[in-house]
């Protein structure tokens, strides 16, 4: 049995299947995992509130990894723990080199959605499928134009996302803009998206912080995944987990790859790493 005490998991495409169901089986491995000592992170590009209602209610959950490790959330306080924004100024010059892009944006900021009423009126045709569509449509408060109403709040940025229609561009994309931007972090995680976060906001980083604030050492820590968004995590954790249906890059960053989100591979994970051995 290895002695893991922090389990940090990313949702979509992880711990939460393709309908975003936590099945029975990861729920009740959670939950004994949980009862055992150890502390189960959820880790993900969303904010807090955004979170579905099944993964904020769960007892045993005291903290969260959001918006790819720009805020660690402390849930029973109420409050951030730690975390690290994009400048103002500088989401707006990301912006600016965006508007000349077919895409959409928008960006988290106190931990809430934000974008441009124009765009939130189009997003139909760029969201990638229907879960992507009700997200943007229920966690995002659109205003006349976002650039403007950065300026006018003039208060850090928690991370950018970009929604593409056209795949090549968004290849192009993720070749090109940690060019422009190379003191951000460019990551993806869902199939046309692209987020950006400041460099010191990666879910790895965001677990190491956290196992420092909780002084459980990061050796006895473990992290699982799916996409690019979640390879600093991977990298960080004493044990990295990439799902069956991960994308190759994080299975080849992971020391352990395990089944499927739909096929329960959280919980056949935590099996094999805390209770295999056990009579």
């Amino acid at each position: 049995m290895h002695n893991i005490r922090l389990i940090a998991l990313d949702l979509d495409g992880t711990l939460l299947d393709a309908d975003k169901r936590l099945s029975a089986e990861n729920a009740a491995a959670l939950a004994k995992a949980a009862e055992a000592g150890v502390e189960i992170v959820p880790a993900t590009g969303r904010f807090y509130r955004g979170m579905p209602q099944l993964i904020r209610d769960l007892p045993y959950v005291r903290y969260v990894i959001s918006i790819n490790g720009a805020a660690v959330y402390d849930i029973a306080r109420q409050k951030t723990v730690c975390g690290s924004e994009i400048p103002w100024q500088r989401a707006v010059e990301v912006m600016e080199r965006l508007d000349e892009l077919d895409v959409i944006y928008d960006c988290y900021q106190d931990g809430w959605g934000w974008m441009t009423q124009a765009f939130y009126d189009k997003a139909d045709q760029y969201a990638a499928n229907i879960h992507s569509l009700d997200m943007i449509r229920n966690l995002r408060t659109p205003v006349p134009e976002l650039k403007a109403c950065l300026q006018a709040r003039a208060t850090g940025v928690q991370k950018i996302q970009i929604f593409f229609r056209d795949m090549e561009k968004r290849a192009e994309a993720l070749q090109s803009l940690p060019e422009l931007f190379p003191d951000l972090v460019v990551t993806t995680s869902i199939v046309n998206n692209i987020e950006i976060n400041s460099r010191d906001a990666t879910k790895g980083v965001a677990l190491q912080k956290l196992a420092a604030y909780l002084d459980i050492p990061v050796a006895q820590t473990m992290a699982f995944g799916d996409d690019r968004n979640d390879l600093s995590m991977l990298q960080a954790a004493g044990i990295g987990v990439a799902m069956g249906n991960a994308e190759n890059s994080v299975k080849q960053a992971a020391d352990y790859i395990t089944d499927d989100c739909g096929d329960s591979g959280v919980a056949h994970a935590i099996h094999h790493f805390l209770w295999e051995n056990e009579p």
